[in-house]
């Protein structure tokens, strides 16, 4: 027996889980303010029933609120122009609701960082902005996520993005910006068409696989990656199938529970070289988040595996690794080389089954390779459980392309 590491868990929201939690919301803001600035997409939401009912809830328990739409991953511009128009209200925003997928929530998140300041987000965004520290206060931010995927819900990070030749994905980052409430109801999840539910739900695996892995994962994050991969293993297919109705209800709860998961696992342990990758990708190309992510992770894991078997046989990452592949194996007890097979087997299996574009689908050429790698080592690389080469990140784009 040996003592267990020490390790640090930063702040978290406050969980309210389960079928039927979007009904409490009005009473759940009651807690946080009058005068509401609600984010949502542009049709998901407010084309179900549930948009009607909130704002009956609100007129009941005596709230005002304005209301935005989010249709595009959030770029600077989309944030610096809310910020601007809200700012000085009056009545003052006194709480932001972001309803939505990652973009909304993101997008909510940066823009109750920004409300109490009025400044640009571009002050305090990663790597591109103009490295002031952001310090807070942020006015009390709500998330309620209708997809399954990004876990922004439980994270502290805004992803911005700016699209294009010299486009960035950055993240706009700070403890005080961790939502003070998420509620998480999986009925939402009806309104997602089956491929969101691809792409969202290999996103909340990869983010899962990619936290158990890295080199800043202990057994607080662990545990709970564990959890969100055997949910994500026993939910995941029932909910994109949509074939039986309660076979698809369980599997939305269970998705939705991998998928703030992968949320809190990734704030708490970081992720790997999908997520390094995802970021230039993201920004160069117009390819969703979660497809980037959906298409790379088999590719990425069998040269994970590759690199650490040639340069670090005795990894402990190689054994962890292998215990994945006996979870999605059904639990089987496969010995490490078998294990390891079926693991990246599966996974290839998987980004078939849901028919995952390819790179070239979004405009990708393998002349765009140098440019992506020379931009890929950031903060998710780094927590990878290996350092990969210039060369074998190629390789991993050239399968994919």
């Amino acid at each position: 027996m040996m003592p267990i590491s020490p390790f640090t868990c930063s702040r978290l929201p406050t969980i309210q889980f389960g079928e039927g939690q979007i009904n409490h919301l009005p009473s759940y803001l009651a807690n946080y303010g009058t005068r509401l600035l609600i984010v949502t997409g542009a049709n998901s939401f407010r084309a179900t029933p549930h948009w009607e009912h909130l704002q009956r809830g609100l007129r009941d328990h005596m709230r005002s609120w304005e209301t935005v739409t989010v249709t595009t991953e959030p770029s600077p511009e989309l944030v610096d122009d809310m910020v601007n128009t809200y700012y000085s209200s009056s009545p003052a925003i006194e709480v932001v609701v972001g309803i939505g997928g990652g973009s909304v929530l993101d997008a909510a998140k940066a823009i109750a960082g920004l409300l109490p300041h009025g400044n640009s987000v571009m002050d305090h965004l990663e790597g591109v902005g103009k490295g002031i520290p952001y310090q807070g206060p942020a006015l009390p931010f709500i998330a309620v996520p209708t997809t399954a995927g990004t876990g922004s819900e439980a994270s502290k990070n805004a992803v911005i993005s700016r699209r294009g030749e010299n486009g960035f994905k950055k993240s706009f980052r700070h403890d005080t910006l961790v939502a003070q409430l998420a509620v998480i109801d999986p009925t939402l999840l009806a309104s997602c068409p089956p491929e969101l539910i691809a792409a969202n739900g290999m996103d909340a695996f990869t983010q899962l696989l990619e936290s158990y892995v890295s080199c800043n994962a202990n057994p607080f994050t662990d545990a709970l990656a564990w959890s969100g991969m055997t949910a994500f293993r026993d939910g995941f297919w029932a909910a994109w199938e949509n074939k039986q109705p309660e076979a698809t209800r369980c599997g939305r709860s269970q998705l939705a529970y991998a998928a703030l998961l992968s949320g809190i696992t990734l704030a708490q342990a970081g992720l790997g070289v999908v997520h390094g990758l995802a970021s230039p990708l993201g920004a160069f190309f117009p390819a969703p988040h979660g497809v980037v992510c959906g298409t790379l992770v088999a590719e990425a894991t069998e040269i994970n595996l590759r690199a650490l078997t040639q340069r670090a046989p005795h990894s402990p990452f190689l054994t962890k690794y292998a215990a994945v592949g006996n979870l999605l194996s059904a639990g089987h007890s496969l010995s490490q080389e078998e294990a390891l097979t079926t693991l990246v087997n599966i996974l290839r299996q998987w980004t078939e089954r849901l028919d995952l574009p390819r790179l070239s689908h979004y405009g990708m050429q393998v002349s765009d390779f140098t440019k992506v790698v020379a931009n890929c080592r950031g903060g998710s690389m780094k927590t990878n459980p290996i350092e990969l080469t210039a060369e074998e990140l190629q390789v991993l784009l050239q399968r994919r392309l």
